[in-house]
């Protein structure tokens, strides 16, 4: 039986925009499709010019097509939407800024915007993680916890609030920029983690010389104007302290649960202690504590405490929190890190991998809310 261009279409209506995640045939994308005996032809419209994912669309149609019987070649012509088609697919996916269009948008407002997070509905649990000082691991914590989430099957998202030292995107080894479609930013995604941060908008080895208000604006646009498409978590790597940054989270999304990250010894302890009361003075609840870089192991299998011990559980008890997890100093970590390999993707049965899935399971499980809410339920 001849292919029909139904044939064709139907077996593209699985495929989806590896950025969207959203079919293509639905999102209007295939613009057109002729057949030529055993040869056919689609035009596929690309959301902007120069797409970084073009040649996976390309795979994937190509792959869809291919499983048909009876066809010898498969043509594909690429075009490009415009300016109105786009803005049409940002209304679609993400309402219009400032509204509850769309099916992305809550009731919580920063400035006139929506920010989708702080509606009582969503089923996004949202993860701060602080720490009282620099250099505890707290970025490199929260890349590999987000990839741990990630391996449980969840959608993941995080945003990096540290506009002072971002690093989260070559810590997760993010390789292209943020996609804009109108005036809606699409986030990169790798290891089954999307993010955003600053580190997309300067150089690299520029400073971001900001006062208040505009690190408050730049956060609200992180949190508005990126398709998040309501991820299971999205995690915050905030910045060290009590500045700014973490009193505009605080009232931008009074729903987060503050996890706090701090490492062995005392010093480290007692100013991590500030973050934790910093949060529970603005209402956020303080979950958990992680202890980092809890012990070195040598090549003669023994444990060395190269910043003490007990930091972690003292800290936790303090706060009558639970201590989630003791992370080991691996050096493969650290390089991991830096080079754009995290561990928990790269070697997720290391021994510091091992601990932060843990950390992750008992987010996941132990941690998560009990109240249960429905939208469709009103009292009458």
């Amino acid at each position: 039986m001849a292919v029909t261009e139904a044939d064709v279409i139907e077996v593209l209506r699985p495929v989806e925009d590896p950025e969207l995640h959203r079919s293509i045939v639905d999102l209007g994308m295939v613009r057109g499709v002729a057949i030529d005996g055993n040869v056919v032809a689609v035009r596929i419209a690309l959301t902007i010019a120069g797409c970084p994912l073009r040649n996976e669309i390309q795979t994937r149609v190509t792959n869809a097509i291919v499983a048909l019987d009876g066809l010898d070649r498969v043509d594909l012509d690429f075009t490009v939407m415009t300016d109105d088609e786009r803005a049409e697919l940002r209304q679609k996916l993400h309402g219009d800024p400032g509204s509850t269009a769309g099916t992305n948008q809550g009731h919580g407002h920063a400035e006139g915007r929506v920010i989708p997070f702080a509606d009582p509905s969503s089923k996004t649990r949202v993860l701060l993680i602080g720490s009282g000082k620099g250099g505890v691991g707290k970025s490199s914590l929260t890349a590999n916890i987000s990839i741990a989430l990630a391996q449980r099957g969840h959608k993941v998202a995080v945003v990096d609030a540290d506009v002072w030292g971002f690093s989260i995107p070559r810590m997760l080894g993010v390789e292209h920029t943020p996609v804009q479609i109108d005036q809606m930013i699409v986030p990169p995604e790798v290891h089954g983690v999307r993010c955003i941060s600053m580190g997309f908008f300067v150089e690299e080895d520029q400073p971001v010389i900001w006062r208040g208000p505009m690190l408050h604006k730049a956060l609200e646009q992180f949190l508005t104007d990126v398709f998040w498409d309501e991820p299971d978590f999205l995690l915050v790597d905030l910045p060290p302290g009590t500045g700014d940054i973490a009193l505009s989270l605080a009232q931008f999304l009074p729903r987060a649960e503050l996890y706090v990250v701090t490492t062995p010894q005392p010093a480290a302890q007692k100013v991590a202690q500030r973050v934790a009361f910093m949060g529970r003075k603005v209402n956020l609840e303080v979950k958990g504590v992680i202890e980092n870089m809890s012990w070195f192991t040598g090549d003669d299998g023994k444990r060395y405490d190269l910043f003490g011990e007990g930091g972690g559980a003292e800290l936790a008890e303090q706060l009558e929190v639970p201590l989630l997890g003791q992370v080991p100093l691996v050096q493969a970590m650290r390089e991991g890190s830096d080079s754009g390999r995290p561990i928990v993707a790269i070697d997720p049965e290391c021994e510091a991998s091992l601990a932060i899935r843990k950390i992750a399971e008992v987010i996941d499980v132990e941690l998560a809310p009990t109240r249960i809410y429905s939208s469709g339920l009103k009292m009458l």
